[in-house]
C-alpha cells in the first residue's frame, strides 16, 4: 500500500458517513483506518479558539 499521506476536508457529517460506511465492512480490515480518523478528529475537535493577544484593540 502506498504510504504518501493526503489531507482532505471533511465535514463531521461527511466524516461519520464515511464511519458508518466503515462499520458495514469487516472490522479486521478497518478497524485501523476507523482508528486514524477518529483520532485526528478528535484532535481537531478538541481545539480551543486561540485568547486574543493582551493590548490588541478591542
Amino acid at each position: 500500500m502506498d504510504k504518501q499521506a493526503i489531507n482532505l476536508q471533511l465535514s463531521a457529517d461527511e466524516i461519520n458517513l464515511l464511519l458508518e460506511g466503515l462499520g458495514s465492512m469487516p472490522f479486521v480490515k478497518v478497524y485501523g483506518l476507523i482508528g486514524k480518523i477518529q483520532e485526528q478528529a478528535s484532535g481537531q475537535l478538541n481545539k480551543t479558539p486561540e485568547s486574543p493577544v493582551a493590548g490588541g484593540e478591542e
